[in-house]
C-alpha cells in the first residue's frame, strides 16, 4: 500500500491536484476583486449610491455609523452586504468554471480516438494466414 501511495504522489496526480488548488485560489481572488471593484460599484450607484460592503444589521445596544466603527468595537452584526458580494462572486466563479469545463469537454470530444492496438498474437496469426494464402 505504501508503494502504491508513493506512485500516486510521484505519478503526477498529486502535483496536478496541487496546481489545480493553487490556480483555483488565485482565480477565486481575481473573481472576488472583479466583483468588489468592477461589478458592485455600478450596481450600488444604480441603487442610489449604496456601498454593499458597508451594509449591516447591528445586533448590539450601541449604534455605529460605519462598518469600521462596528469592527473596531468588536460589536456583533449581520454583515449582509458582504454576503451579497460574496454570493455574486460565487455565481460568477461558478459560471466561468462551467464555461471553461464546457470548452474543455468540447475540445476533448473533438480529438479523434486512437483505435486500440491489435494484440500481438492476432497480428502473428494474420501474418500466418496471409502466408498460407500465398
Amino acid at each position: 500500500m505504501l508503494e502504491e501511495f508513493k506512485k500516486f504522489l510521484i505519478g503526477g496526480n498529486m502535483v496536478d491536484m496541487a496546481v489545480g488548488f493553487i490556480f483555483g485560489g488565485a482565480f477565486g481572488t481575481v473573481i472576488k476583486s472583479f466583483v468588489d471593484n468592477v461589478i458592485m460599484p455600478p450596481v450600488g450607484m444604480l441603487m442610489g449610491g449604496v456601498d454593499f460592503s458597508q451594509l449591516f444589521v447591528n445586533l448590539g445596544d450601541k449604534e455605529y455609523a460605519t462598518m469600521e466603527a462596528l469592527d473596531k468595537a468588536g460589536a456583533p452584526a449581520i454583515k449582509y452586504g458582504q454576503f451579497v458580494q460574496d454570493t455574486i462572486s460565487f455565481i460568477i466563479l461558478g459560471f466561468v468554471l462551467f464555461m471553461m469545463i464546457k470548452a474543455y469537454n468540447k475540445l476533448k470530444a473533438a480529438e479523434p480516438e486512437e483505435a486500440p492496438a491489435t494484440p500481438a498474437d492476432e497480428v502473428l496469426l494474420g501474418e500466418i494466414r496471409d502466408l498460407l494464402k500465398k
